[in-house]
């Protein structure tokens, strides 16, 4: 996306969800946005394989109810 298209979308996304962003405001948010899309696109290119995930999968304790 154009920065002029990140724009467009931030307004939009604005008005769908009735949120009132001035023209400073939605350029500031449409300037994150544009920003983290660019990280993203950057992290997206980096070639990894399924096992270059170390971290192991998330497994919370058993609950255990307190006595009383």
């Amino acid at each position: 996306m154009t920065q002029e298209q990140t724009l467009a979308y931030v307004q939009a996304a604005a008005v769908a969800v009735d949120l009132q962003l001035d023209t400073a405001q939605a350029a500031r948010v449409a300037a994150h946005m544009h920003r983290t899309a660019a990280m993203a696109e950057l992290l997206d290119a980096f070639p990894l394989k399924d096992e270059d995930e170390v971290a192991e999968i998330y497994c919370p304790a058993p609950f255990v109810a307190e006595a009383r």
